[in-house]
């Protein structure tokens, strides 16, 4: 029998795809001709949110989420050459015990920060396309990032959900302010995500927004994330998720700042997902603080004086988690992870598997679950009906029908 925690009979993935003779589709050996594709496609469409064991997570206060980033390769990659791509990272990343992926879409953001920009831009593959390819080969959804400085933003969204099946999307207001609008406001794109049907949106919050250093050069008496966090979770965000962290002190504020004005308010905290990025030299260093993440000079010191600079920043992040957890603990904030490389130094791309296994195994031990990592070969024995709440697939890669997933018992 399937572990189950009280009260949640949410039906599985597994059982959702079997009631449409889907998940056998989706674990053949053999490629499916296109008309297969197209059928998968509109049947992904013509789901509601509900139907998404991502969606799902995300929005369960109960248990965390966890999620790993990865960005699309260059726009000028052709479609066969992109899922190629995409079945690598899988391969790589599907021993992971993952609620799904982040698929991000990058910007150029020449005054982001004032400083010249570590590595220069090039223009990458449209997220919503690439999401595609990796929920393809990996049998899992993604959380899509979209920036609303997009002239074509309402065909884009309109594109993500019937014809790439997405139903998660994160809404990113632009780049820059001080070059005109190519888009909808931050406020009218998260309606009109809001109004179409089958999609669900979230949104992303910014810690070092929420320090007083940053309000007093904002003209401010205090800081305000928390305050734009709770304008979108009015507006119909149901989840947040964080820049990179490297300093808990912002984010501990921010947590706690927006679960005392969601209880003023009356209203339940949505669920924030933590970001973590591993770093093991100085020029990924160097990019981090110029994407505006925190970085104490005492950290920084610490990493890159390391023996292994890589392997003391995985160290370094999970105190940092510790930190958080324990601090925010009873801030009534339902919690996630999310882990990422903003580089492609192999040594830095290997460490973020590691920091998912440490994270996840501290996240669950200090939310008091009891919980355990299985796999089975899903071509020759049929799974256990684990509810989508309590279980999170890793992998149904391509001609490798491999089932992982963690399972939650109760908590201790």
């Amino acid at each position: 029998k399937a572990l189950r925690l009280p009260g949640l009979q949410t039906p599985s993935t597994r059982q959702r795809y079997a009631t449409r003779g889907l998940f056998a589709r989706r674990v053949r050996r053999h490629k499916r001709s296109d008309s297969a594709r197209k059928v998968e496609s509109r049947t992904y469409a013509r789901r509601t949110t509900m139907d998404c064991a991502l969606f799902s997570s995300l929005t369960d206060p109960r248990r965390p989420t966890f999620l790993h980033g990865l960005t699309p390769p260059l726009d000028s990659t052709a479609p066969e050459a992109a899922q190629a791509v995409a079945e690598k990272f899988v391969a790589r990343s599907r021993v992971l015990a993952s609620d799904g992926f982040i698929v991000y879409d990058i910007q150029d953001e020449p005054s982001r920060s004032g400083a010249d920009r570590p590595y220069p831009f090039r223009k990458l593959m449209d997220s919503g396309a690439y999401a595609a390819c990796v929920r393809k080969a990996s049998g899992k959804e993604c959380l899509v990032y979209k920036c609303v400085d997009d002239a074509a933003f309402d065909a884009w969204v309109r594109r993500a959900r019937l014809v790439h099946g997405h139903a998660c999307l994160n809404v990113v207001g632009r780049p820059a302010a001080d070059r005109p609008a190519q888009g909808p406001s931050i406020k009218d794109a998260m309606k009109l995500v809001q109004n179409t049907p089958g999609l669900g949106f979230g949104c992303v919050c910014i810690p070092e927004r929420h320090t007083d250093e940053y309000a007093a050069q904002r003209g401010k008496a205090a800081p305000g994330e928390h305050l734009n966090m709770l304008r979108k979770h009015e507006a119909g965000a149901e989840w947040f998720i964080s820049q990179a962290v490297y300093d808990p002190a912002p984010t501990i504020r921010l947590l706690s700042d927006y679960g005392d004005e969601c209880r003023a308010r009356g209203l339940t905290p949505k669920k924030v997902v933590l970001t973590f990025a591993p770093c093991g030299r100085p020029k990924t260093m160097t990019f981090l603080k110029w994407l505006g993440i925190r970085v104490p000079a005492a950290v920084e010191e610490r990493i890159l004086g390391a023996e292994v600079p890589v392997d003391e920043s995985v160290t370094l992040l999970c105190e940092t988690l510790e930190t958080i957890l324990d601090a925010t603990k009873s801030c009534g904030v339902p919690l996630g992870i999310s882990v990422e490389s903003v580089s492609i130094f192999k040594k830095e791309i290997e460490a973020v598997h590691e920091l998912m296994r440490r994270m996840q195994a501290i996240t669950l031990d200090r939310m008091g679950f009891k919980w355990k990592v299985v796999w089975e070969d899903i071509d020759t024995k049929p799974a256990a009906v684990v509810p989508a709440s309590t279980a999170t697939t890793v992998a149904v890669a391509a001609g490798v029908a491999a089932l992982v997933s963690f399972l939650v018992a109760k908590r201790a």
